[in-house]
C-alpha cells in the first residue's frame, strides 16, 4: 500500500506537448509523450491527493480517480492551469508547453500551390511565472546542451520551489521511453542527481520531495 503523506492535499499536474496550429490540419509540437507527467498524477493519487491532470494530446488513456482537463495549446494549458492552481497547493509542471506559437495561423487548409510559406512565430505566454507564489511550483528542464546551467536559469527566472532536469539527448531519459535519469535542483541551490529510474520511481521521489515542501 502506497505511503498517504499527501492525504487531502490538492496538487495539480500537466502533461504531455502542446500543439500550436499552422492551419486547420497542421500544428507545431513537440515530441513529449506525458509518461511522465501521467506517472507523477498517478503516484500522487496513489499518495492521498485530490490531483487535476491538465493533459496536451497523448497517445495515454485517461487514469482513473484523477480530474482530467484536456487542452490543445499553450493558451488553453495557461487558463486551465491559473483556474486549477487557484484551489491547490502545489503544482508540477512536466507538460512540454511550445515556447512559441505562430501568429495569424491560416483558416482554411494552406494547400501545397501556395509554394513555399514564412511562418511568423511569437512567444507564448509564460505560465509559471503567472501562477502566484504561495503554491508549490515544480518545473520540468528537458534540456540538449548546459543542462544544469540552464536549469538554475530557469529556476531562478519563474520563482520555482524546485525543478527537475534531464538531458534529451540520452536515449534512456529523451522521448517516449519508460526510464529518466534526472537532476533534481531545489532554491536553496541542492544538485541531486539520481540515477536510472523508472518514470514512476522518478515521481515517487518528486512527489517526497513536495511532501516535504508542504
Amino acid at each position: 500500500m502506497s505511503k498517504q503523506d499527501l492525504a487531502g492535499k490538492a496538487i495539480v499536474v500537466t502533461a504531455g506537448g502542446t500543439q500550436e496550429p499552422i492551419d486547420p490540419v497542421r500544428h507545431i509540437g513537440n515530441r513529449s509523450s506525458g509518461k511522465m507527467g501521467y506517472a507523477i498524477a498517478e503516484a500522487s493519487r496513489d499518495r492521498g491527493a485530490r490531483v487535476t491532470l491538465i493533459t496536451a494530446p497523448t497517445a495515454l488513456p485517461d487514469p482513473p480517480g484523477i480530474k482530467i482537463v484536456h487542452i490543445i495549446t499553450a493558451d488553453e494549458m495557461r487558463s486551465a492551469v491559473l483556474e486549477a492552481v487557484s484551489q491547490a497547493e502545489a503544482l508540477i509542471m512536466a507538460a512540454a508547453v511550445s515556447d512559441y506559437r505562430v501568429e495569424g495561423p491560416a483558416e482554411q487548409k494552406i494547400k501545397r500551390e501556395h509554394g513555399r510559406i514564412i511562418l511568423e512565430l511569437v512567444p507564448t505566454a509564460d505560465i509559471l511565472s503567472e501562477v502566484p507564489d504561495n503554491i508549490r511550483k515544480i518545473g520540468f528542464a528537458a534540456e540538449s546542451e548546459n543542462l544544469i546551467i540552464n536549469a538554475k536559469i530557469k529556476l531562478e527566472r519563474k520563482r520555482l520551489d524546485m525543478i527537475v532536469a534531464n538531458d534529451i539527448t540520452d536515449p534512456e531519459s529523451g522521448f517516449n521511453v519508460d526510464t529518466n535519469r534526472v537532476i533534481l535542483i531545489d532554491k536553496t541551490g541542492s544538485v541531486d542527481e539520481l540515477p536510472l529510474m523508472s518514470k514512476r520511481e522518478v515521481a515517487e521521489v518528486i512527489l517526497d520531495r513536495v511532501a516535504g515542501m508542504m
